[in-house]
């Protein structure tokens, strides 16, 4: 049994910085798999990822069809409270890859790495982990979590369910 095309997409973040714009960038953009096989997504960045203290703030995301995106994989290769060590994080500087040892059906659905290192408009958690980032500025946010504050912005978010919301 082959699982639809649709378990990779393409995630082109722009970020504004003093050093250039980041872009990030995902291959291949679809990928067939079978259950039980192995997966590897990679992600490629226009710039070094590691950040003056030492960390790399390169997560992924996992996004349902009719879900929000849901964090999988922090800081590289940390994985998420709750997130079935199937997933795998692994890279260093520019080059990510998310592994799947063994594909599952619902395992299916669009996976985004995303950056917080070059110090894009995002929200943090004690552990650095990405809450919310803007995509495709100014249109929408997405969050996790019950309470986000957006920098010196006093715009509460709330609730656990990503959001649509126009800034």
């Amino acid at each position: 049994m082959r699982l639809p095309a649709q378990l990779l997409g393409l995630l082109m973040l722009w970020v504004p910085g003093s050093s250039g714009d980041v872009v990030m960038t995902q291959t291949p953009l679809s990928l067939p798999v079978t259950p039980g096989e192995p997966a590897s997504i990679s992600c490629r960045s226009s710039q070094s990822l590691l950040h003056s203290n030492g960390n790399t703030y390169l997560h992924w995301y996992l996004q349902k069809p009719g879900q929000s995106p849901r964090l999988l994989i922090y800081k590289v290769t940390n994985r998420e409270s709750g997130v079935p060590d199937r997933f795998s994080g692994s890279g260093s500087g520019t080059d990510f890859t998310l592994k799947i040892s063994r594909v599952e059906p619902e395992d299916v659905g669009v996976y985004y790495c995303m950056q917080n290192t070059k110090a894009p408009p995002q929200w943090y958690s004690p552990e650095h982990k990405p809450l919310c980032w803007v995509a495709q500025l100014p249109t929408c946010v997405v969050c996790q979590g019950s309470r986000h504050h957006r920098g010196q912005d006093s715009k509460e978010f709330r609730g656990m369910s990503c959001r649509k919301l126009l800034l």
